[in-house]
């Protein structure tokens, strides 16, 4: 039985980024750039006016002088005439400054009438001006490999003029569950059945880690069809099995891996929930074997197959956030493995609290539903209300407001 740490080490020492792709800019979003980007132009282009005003040149700007009018710059328009000294042109946020000119002055510190425009203080040179370039010169590297894409590098390669990005691939992921007593979901439980939840939670946390799921349905216990299933599963780029790991006299999943040429690196992790969790390489491919039980099944996938889909997107920032949060409550682990109990995370502006989602059992999803994070019990441990505790948040939504 291997540590979490040792588990993790031996799974990511096998996991390689996968191949690039090139995809239309907005299906880059949340993916990793795979390659540099430089500007091939400034940016801004020209030098432009960054309020509604008029611009003229400095030598006219002192408190009190008077410009002629001679024409109106719009957004989009270049003027190739020179403004003369004494004169002045109306123009718009983003237009062009035209030759002659270096400052703008905004609409609501001049007195205007139709012809002429008077100053009503000192203009510094420069004045509202963007100079070409101010934010982005040619050539300069703008975003590198290894980036992940938020928002604002989608627009600032739409800026570069890039309507396609290079990016790592995503993982397929090929998620079988096993057990002669699972029921399709959408099936009416009967006596001795059980809905097959694990499936569409796995598949759930593929795509939110920015994979694709590729469900293969439910493996009878036999080992001719775990074997058969799991063959079919070496097309995605991860296989993931739940149930069928651990030492029942119907669990193939192990021997069926080994019957197919897979080397085990381990099987059973120092850990609760999800003891009976393997990991192995087959075919070039990683394959995880999951307990079968709901929480046992989802905690072992943040624990262990998060990361690994992660880093094969190219990613290095793998592991959720760690906390340090109080305890509301006295906890007890009496087991001699480390604990992670579902737990409620609170942040009152100063520190951040915690509290168990209640009943701790296995098979309790509910437990999971009701938290935002996992609180590490150390083995046979025994913590008071008032401790501080370590909790790894998994709710994206933790500390969003929901008014201003």
């Amino acid at each position: 039985m291997v540590s979490i740490e040792m588990a993790r080490r031996l799974i990511l020492e096998n996991i390689a980024t996968l191949g690039t792709e090139s995809v239309p800019i907005l299906e880059g979003l949340n993916r990793v750039c795979a390659e540099d980007y430089r500007s091939p132009w400034d940016i801004p282009p020209v030098d432009n006016s960054e309020m509604d005003g008029y611009a003229f040149a400095h030598s006219n700007a002192a408190a009190g002088s008077k410009l002629k009018v001679t024409g109106f710059v719009y957004a989009g328009e270049f003027r190739s005439v020179p403004v003369s000294a004494g004169e002045a042109v109306k123009i718009m946020t983003g237009a062009p400054i035209p030759p002659g000119c270096d400052t703008v002055v905004p609409i609501e510190e001049v007195e205007a009438n139709d012809s002429c425009i008077r100053l009503k203080r000192e203009i510094p040179r420069g004045n509202h001006v963007r100079k070409r370039g101010n934010d982005i010169c040619a050539n300069d590297l703008v975003i590198s490999a290894g980036t992940p894409l938020r928002p604002q590098e989608i627009g600032m390669l739409s800026s570069m003029g890039k309507t396609f990005v290079c990016v790592f691939k995503k993982p397929h992921c090929a998620i079988l569950a096993t057990g002669d007593e699972l029921l399709q979901p959408g099936s009416i439980p009967v006596e001795g059945k059980i809905i097959n939840s694990n499936s569409h939670s796995l598949a759930a946390q593929v795509m939110d880690a920015g994979g694709v799921p590729v469900l293969l349905g439910i493996a009878r216990d036999s080992r001719d069809e775990t074997v058969a299933k799991i063959r079919e599963g070496l097309q995605a780029d991860f296989l993931i099995v739940t149930g069928g790991a651990s030492v029942g006299d119907r669990d193939h999943v192990k021997e069926s891996i080994v019957a197919l040429g897979g080397r085990l690196l381990f099987w059973k992790v120092n850990i609760k929930p999800g003891k009976p969790v393997a990991f192995a390489m087959l075919q070039g491919k990683p394959v995880f074997a999951l307990p079968g039980n709901p929480v046992s099944t989802m905690v072992s996938f943040e624990q262990f197959v998060r990361p690994a889909l992660l880093k094969s997107m190219g990613r290095t920032r793998i592991f959720r956030p760690v906390k340090n949060a109080i305890l509301h409550e006295d906890l007890e682990n009496t087991s001699d493995r480390p604990n992670l109990i579902r737990g409620r995370v609170s942040h009152n502006g100063h520190e951040y609290t915690v509290s168990s989602t209640g009943k701790q059992g296995s098979n309790r999803l509910s437990s999971l539903v009701q938290g935002n994070g996992l609180i590490y019990l150390p083995p046979a441990e025994s913590l008071p209300a008032g401790s501080t505790v370590e909790v790894e948040l998994y709710d994206s939504e933790f500390e969003m407001r929901n008014k201003t």
